[in-house]
């Protein structure tokens, strides 16, 4: 007799899915498992003590906060896929983001001067090594014209391996400088050959009218005539405007600053059109998914390693190149 009963909980446990939910503000996780989109709503409301009154709740992806309401999507997405479990009222914000750059908008110590950044950096370090990847340039120079000794004391580390440290620092620094050289010789050639091009159409075609009605640039503003604002900072502005590569400037907070920023916005602030506006972006969400690829990577590597915790410090490669 026991076993049809036997049988019917196999069956059932195929047909459960495992989530983890969390509330937007909260850091706390509760696994559940739920066999549609109701259950779950009904599981995450009872472990995350949401409120009857504040029902029906909405369930988006941690990830980034794509809002999951058809079953057929729910079953494609994979196990222990992450939830957000918004209540009335509630939205989605980046404050919810559960991504490889969420220890980027953790609160970190508070410092008496802008001397102390190191520390902070060399404290993202401890952490995770992996943690270089996702640094601006200005981090990266900010932690190499640190003394060898003193970062050594931080990271309580030989000064043997902080200088291999800090020359692998140097070095991620240098792929990025180099990167940027090369896209700036693209960009060049490119911009000759549009030349090229232009000059020979004018020589090949007889003299146009005059247009009489100038060209429009969208300037992003809408119809009703009121501008679109950004709400980036004056840095990320500065580096947008005035960097040829400015992805490779910003850190990934940043990044996604400017991925989430209204295009049209993003092309007044900047005195562009959208089209130049949608370019930037596009080059800044390339850089954001290169560097969480190579984080993620990093951290699959380091979980097949013999349960090791943390990258070896040894393990760096040591550069040849003189600083």
């Amino acid at each position: 007799n026991t076993a049809p009963g036997h049988c019917r909980r196999q069956w059932m446990a195929a047909r459960l899915k495992s989530c983890v939910v969390r509330r937007r503000d909260g850091q706390e996780q509760h696994g559940v498992a739920a066999s549609c989109l109701r259950e779950l709503r009904d599981k995450a409301c009872g472990v995350l003590a949401i409120d009857k009154a504040r029902e029906p709740i909405t369930l988006v992806l941690a990830e980034d906060g794509t809002i999951v309401d058809d079953e057929d999507y729910f079953w494609c997405l994979p196990p222990n896929t992450k939830f957000v479990a918004l209540a009335k009222g509630e939205k989605w914000s980046s404050k919810s983001l559960d991504s490889g750059t969420a220890w980027l908008s953790e609160a970190v110590d508070e410092v008496d001067s802008a001397a102390d950044k190191w520390k902070q950096l060399a404290r993202q370090l401890k952490d995770d090594l992996s943690n270089i990847i996702l640094m601006s340039e200005g981090d990266l120079q900010v932690l190499i014209d640190v003394p060898l000794s003193d970062l050594a004391e931080e990271l309580a580390q030989s000064e043997t391996r902080v200088q291999v440290l800090q020359d692998t620092l140097q070095q991620v620094l240098d792929r990025r400088e180099e990167e940027r050289q090369s896209r700036q010789l693209l960009q060049l050639y490119l911009e000759a050959l549009k030349t090229e091009d232009s000059i020979l159409s004018k020589v090949a075609e007889p003299q146009a009218a005059p247009r009489k009605d100038m060209d429009v640039v969208d300037t992003g503003t809408s119809s009703t005539g009121t501008p679109a604002r950004t709400t980036l900072s004056d840095h990320i502005l500065a580096a947008l405007r005035d960097k040829p590569a400015p992805e490779l400037c910003l850190d990934s907070q940043d990044l996604e600053l400017v991925l989430k920023e209204d295009r049209a916005a993003l092309a007044l602030a900047l005195g562009w059109d959208k089209q130049k506006a949608g370019a930037v972006q596009e080059a800044c969400d390339q850089e954001l998914s290169k560097r969480l690829q190579q984080v993620q990577t990093l951290h699959s590597l380091r979980s097949t390693s013999k349960g090791k915790k943390s990258l070896p410090w040894g393990d760096w490669p040591s550069s040849k190149r003189k600083k």
